[in-house]
């Protein structure tokens, strides 16, 4: 296949696209995509109804309300994607808050006159990552050129320097309400040279009170709110007032563009990996 028409429904697939070299073949990106600049004047295929500015606390309750009243999230718009004419579409089974629900995927595929290649993102653990970069790049037939690119992350991923002794660690995936993140993060934590202390490698990402996480005496506690940046993160730690929250927090805290580094499966994982052994050796 040369140069087929890729559509990517989110953001990890749409980094690891322009990561072996096929950045050029996107004709079609999600809402969230943003990774790398170039992306950005791209179609937007999906859009959502949630407020992606509002507070941590008011999005969760935003994503609450529309699983009420059965509404996805994320929708798509059909109309463009039927003039895009994808040969290959990428979407994610991993967390259903992001991913395009299938009521409105199916329709969608049905209305095309030609139905694209799907691949389906299903990671948990980073070696579910490096499959998952293989199998886009078998979809696109450069198998070769993601070979490559697994083999140079891992290369990457050993490489990164850490403290001999493990820190205790935790990593917030969301502040209101709190949230463990679980998945692949506890990889990086150890990778960085930690101990995760809330989650073990490939388990889902869980809300857990303040008390509990309080009661797991990390030695760091880590701030990388999922789709947050940094500036973003620190301020929404301003807002917390919970009790064992701060007691929590008083403990020495770093932070990490979620958004960026730890909740996308992609290639940018090792960089967080890299933030993490940077802050755990401080």
């Amino acid at each position: 296949m040369s140069q087929p028409r890729v559509v990517s429904l989110v953001p990890a697939a749409t980094e690891i696209v322009w990561a072996l070299g096929a950045g050029s073949w996107l004709v079609g990106v999600s809402h969230e995509c943003d990774y790398p600049p170039e992306v950005r004047g791209l179609p937007r295929v999906t859009r959502t109804s949630i407020d992606a500015t509002a507070s941590s606390g008011a999005i969760d309750a935003a994503v609450a309300a529309a699983r009420a009243k059965g509404e996805p999230p994320v929708t798509i718009d059909r109309e463009l994607l039927r003039r895009l004419a994808p040969d290959v579409l990428l979407t994610q089974s991993t967390c259903d808050v992001c991913a395009v629900g299938s009521s409105d995927l199916g329709p969608a595929l049905a209305a095309l006159p030609r139905r694209p290649e799907i691949v389906t993102l299903h990671a948990h653990t980073l070696e579910d990552v490096w499959e998952d970069v293989r199998r886009v790049g078998a979809a696109l037939d450069l198998a070769s050129e993601s070979d490559e690119l697994v083999l140079g992350l891992r290369a990457r991923l050993k490489r990164i320097a850490h403290p001999r002794e493990a820190r205790r660690v935790l990593v917030l995936e969301w502040l209101d309400p709190p949230y463990v993140a679980g998945h692949w993060v506890p990889e990086l934590v150890a990778a960085a040279g930690g101990q995760d202390v809330g989650a073990a490698p490939g388990t889902h990402s869980v809300a857990r009170p303040w008390h509990e996480l309080r009661e797991l005496e990390p030695d760091l506690v880590v701030v990388a709110p999922c789709g947050f940046d940094v500036p973003r993160a620190q301020a929404e730690l301003r807002t917390v007032r919970d009790p064992d929250a701060l007691a929590l927090l008083g403990r020495p805290t770093g932070f990490v563009d979620g958004n960026a580094y730890t909740s996308r499966p992609g290639p940018r994982l090792v960089d967080g990996a890299a933030r993490l052994a940077e802050l755990i050796a401080r």
